[in-house]
């Protein structure tokens, strides 16, 4: 995949079948207009005259740059994970365009001009269901429908994509995160929700009590991190797949005052200070408690980590 970080250097191609969307997570709804933008372009129009597949999307997300009510959005990918997510979907060029005040301002009809036939050369166009651009979101389906001849491209909407009669978005998977609601995340996602950090120090407290934790600062400040509270995890460490005990909260029983997030990694000795590794998020245990001392605590981690090998396998 060929990645380009804003379009003046994209040059148009001959049979560019494009989508465009902030595509935070690439959930299920994202990866059904994916694969039918891959089936489009795989097919050509002609013998020998297959197209490339062009995903064009935003960094910063245009809610935190558009929207009085942005503060504190927290997104499901960062920019590093959306684009691995969109390679191993395999699309062929990426185009990250930065979303600033003045491109907001764009009309849809500039935006179809400027960005999708000046600069990319779409010759298809296949968006979401529900999907809008251009200044006040005033572009949608109906006026790509009436528009796009004069462009010179064909348009097509993917309907939107149901799980148990729900309609996937980022948005709900967001809601589910933050309810502690894993299941409905995963279902939306298509897979466990992850992050990555890096192991920092913390009051090193674990390992006095038995549960040495490794203590994870995540990667970006723009990650949404789910609902306090433990989870069974799986640990992916330098391309190895660990299993895990993961807490996210205060540390109400002694006495915490900051929100961590730690993970105690099954049969691991190894010290991974200033190391990287990436959490899946695979099942909720249960809520964070204030305990009535350490002791207490201790019992209810041994049996959540035993809660959490039997559902890992291990």
């Amino acid at each position: 995949m060929k990645i380009y970080h804003g379009i003046d250097t994209f040059q148009p191609l001959p049979h560019a079948v494009v989508t465009s969307g902030t595509f935070d997570g690439v959930h299920l709804g994202h990866q059904k207009i994916l694969n039918r933008l891959t089936e489009i372009a795989r097919r050509g129009d002609a013998p020998n005259q297959a197209g490339e597949t062009v995903v064009l999307t935003f960094w910063p997300h245009p809610r935190t740059v558009v929207s009085n009510d942005s503060q504190g959005l927290k997104l499901l990918s960062t920019l590093e994970e959306k684009t691995g997510l969109l390679e191993a979907a395999g699309v062929d060029h990426l185009v990250v365009i930065p979303f600033t005040r003045s491109f907001s301002e764009l009309s849809s009809a500039e935006f179809i001009q400027q960005i999708l036939v000046d600069k990319i050369g779409t010759k298809k166009l296949v968006i979401g269901y529900d999907h809008h651009f251009g200044r006040n979101r005033e572009g949608s389906f109906e006026y790509l429908q009436q528009h796009a001849p004069e462009y010179g491209f064909e348009i097509e909407e993917i309907p939107r994509q149901d799980v148990e009669d729900v309609g996937v978005s980022s948005s709900k998977i967001r809601a589910a995160l933050l309810e502690g609601d894993l299941e409905t995340a995963t279902k939306f996602l298509g897979r466990p929700y992850s992050l990555s950090g890096t192991i920092v120090k913390g009051q090193q407290l674990g390992r006095t009590i038995g549960f040495p934790t490794a203590n994870i600062q995540v990667d970006d400040p723009v990650k949404l991190i789910p609902a306090n509270g433990i989870y069974a995890t799986e640990v992916i460490y330098k391309g190895e797949r660990l299993g895990g005990a993961m807490s996210i909260g205060t540390r109400p029983t002694v006495g915490g005052t900051h929100r961590t997030q730690e993970v105690f990694i099954f049969d691991f000795k190894q010290e991974i200070y200033g190391e990287h590794l990436t959490v899946r998020f695979i099942e909720y245990l249960r809520p964070e408690l204030k305990f009535d001392g350490l002791a207490a605590m201790v019992d209810q981690m041994q049996l959540d980590v035993e809660r959490s090998r039997e559902i890992l396998g291990l």
